[in-house]
């Protein structure tokens, strides 16, 4: 049997507030809008940018209360990094139509500090829906911002 990989790494900036709701089961589940951006420059010289929007959601589980972490931490512009999977989901809304949906399950969550108004993070806090193995040293992105950029538009790839 083949082996496969579904794995998701963004660092991005929150669009909203966490949505906060619970399953029938009394399980708590927050939604994220995460927003991650790109730049380039075309072929004309003039300088491009994109920005990609992506539904996170973040469970609490037995191991671990992601979904409590975000409602209790998280707020707009704050910039997180996120590892999960993607998912990808089909329903019937309640006109019968056919509704599709793409989200990110994450599985672990950093927060890297606030876009601004609030105080800094030394160091990172990090989530995770899974017990947290021993933690080499924290550093901050926010220490390193090249490792952000995307100028890497001469590769050959």
């Amino acid at each position: 049997m083949s082996r496969s990989l579904n794995k998701v790494m963004l660092i991005g900036n929150l669009g909203a507030e966490p949505e906060i709701r619970s399953t029938a089961s009394g399980t708590r589940v927050a939604t994220l809008s995460v927003a991650t951006g790109r730049s380039w420059t075309n072929q004309a010289g003039e300088r491009q940018e994109k920005t990609e929007w992506h539904r996170v959601v973040l469970w609490n589980s037995k191991s671990g209360g992601l979904a409590d972490v975000a409602e209790k931490y998280l707020k707009k512009g704050d910039r997180v990094y996120i590892d999960g999977r993607i998912e990808y989901r089909t329903w019937e809304d309640r006109e019968g139509k056919t509704r599709y949906s793409t989200e990110i399950n994450a599985r672990e969550m950093i927060m890297l500090g606030s876009r601004g108004g609030g105080a800094e993070m030394d160091a990172p806090a990090r989530a995770s829906a899974k017990p947290a193995a021993a933690d080499g040293p924290s550093e901050s992105y926010n220490d390193f911002p090249e490792a952000l950029d995307e100028e890497d538009d001469d590769l050959p790839f």
